[in-house]
């Protein structure tokens, strides 16, 4: 709801030039993803001793406070100071794959993966929709508080609407050191690839973030800018929820690998041409083409990941790969912010479309080496 309009509310706390702008969105937007970089693994290995839920729970209440008081800051270092505050808190969506991924039979786990995805997306589609309508009507401030009263509804409905089994005994004595879970890690070598994947993924969909609705408003003129950024950032996550399910599946069926590297490509060829467009409805289209086939890198990522950790260290090793997630986020829009004051709106969109290019190398290399390690095993 909020990534539409925050560099507009930024601009709003005080005179600052156009490339001021574009430098402060940038750390606006990571310093969220500095500390749930930190905090990632730590929460995933509490997660593994004793369970998802309560920390579901908290991770909510911590996000709705957060997004509260954003709405009442006078100046841009305050902002700063709660989007920092809030990454500690920030990861709810990874934690519920690893809530359901560890509660879920590894035959479908790209499928199950995928169908979670699809809410993860709606949340995607509808949030920069409503957030840009709600400023467009009533001002940022209100759409801050909100998006705190949603959250806190979220609170409430994780605390009495799930029920979490807990795995095994056997299992749960098994309580692997974390140096025991970075060696396992270490010694399979396209889980590691994997992972990284998450980091360059998200540096390559963050880069545009800061400033897509500077971009749009380029294209299109000022009016009504807060709403044709929110479909600018919708309409990929449009998209997403056509075949982040589709994508699953095939790749229960052909194997995650495979289908993970052909995505690779086909990203960074929709990439490309968005640092060429003249018109709005060109960058609405090729967003939403990037979304179609960026809808199943994440569902195939974590079943991959269920699959080669065993049952009781995979909340810290999903942690380890939401804090590249979140390492991603943070590179992604302060590299993004400084290419384009330096260079240009176009060249984030090549220098991107590059990015997904070499990723998708890394893994038909990675693969080539290590082709057991990259087929499925139910």
């Amino acid at each position: 709801m909020v990534q539409p309009f925050l560099s507009l509310y930024i601009d709003t706390l005080g005179n600052y030039s156009e490339s001021q702008i574009q430098t402060w969105s940038g750390l606006i937007f990571s310093i969220t993803f500095v500390t749930a970089f930190i905090f990632s693994p730590v929460w995933g290995k509490i997660g593994d001793r004793f369970g998802r839920k309560p920390i579901l729970v908290a991770f909510a209440f911590g996000l709705s406070l957060s997004l509260f008081l954003m709405g009442y800051v006078t100046s841009i270092f305050q902002l700063f100071i709660l989007r920092m505050f809030m990454g500690v808190f920030t990861g709810f969506v990874s934690m519920s794959q690893a809530l359901i991924s560890t509660q879920t039979s590894k035959r479908v786990a790209g499928q199950v993966l995928g169908t979670l995805q699809t809410g993860s997306i709606v949340g995607t589609l509808l949030g920069p929709l409503l957030g840009g309508f709600l400023a467009d009507m009533f001002g940022y401030s209100a759409t801050f508080i909100w998006l705190s009263l949603i959250l806190m509804i979220t609170s409430f409905l994780v605390s009495f609407g799930i029920k979490e089994f807990t795995i095994n005994e056997e299992q749960q004595k098994l309580n692997y050191t974390s140096k025991q879970v970075l060696i396992h890690i270490l010694k399979h070598p396209m889980l590691l690839i994997v992972m990284l994947m998450s980091m360059f993924v998200q540096i390559a969909n963050f880069s545009i973030q800061p400033i897509l609705s500077l971009f749009v408003g380029e294209l299109n003129g000022v009016g009504h800018i807060a709403f044709f950024s929110g479909l600018a950032f919708s309409v990929t996550g449009l998209g997403n929820l056509l075949m982040a399910r589709r994508w699953g599946q095939l790749g229960d069926r052909l194997g995650y690998i495979k289908i993970l590297t052909i995505l690779l490509f086909a990203s960074a060829i929709v990439y490309f041409p968005g640092g060429f467009v003249t018109e709005l409805w060109q960058l609405i289209l090729l967003r939403f083409f990037l979304g179609l086939v960026f809808g199943g890198i994440i569902p195939l990522r974590i079943a991959y990941i269920r699959q080669e950790a065993p049952l009781s260290m995979q909340g810290e090793v999903l942690g380890y790969n939401t804090s590249l997630r979140f390492f991603g986020n943070m590179i992604g829009p302060i590299l993004g912010g400084f290419i384009s004051a330096q260079f240009g709106y176009s060249a984030v969109f090549i220098s991107t479309s590059l990015l997904l290019l070499l990723s998708g190398a890394l893994m038909v290399i990675t693969k080539r080496r290590h082709p057991k390690l990259a087929s499925n095993h139910h």
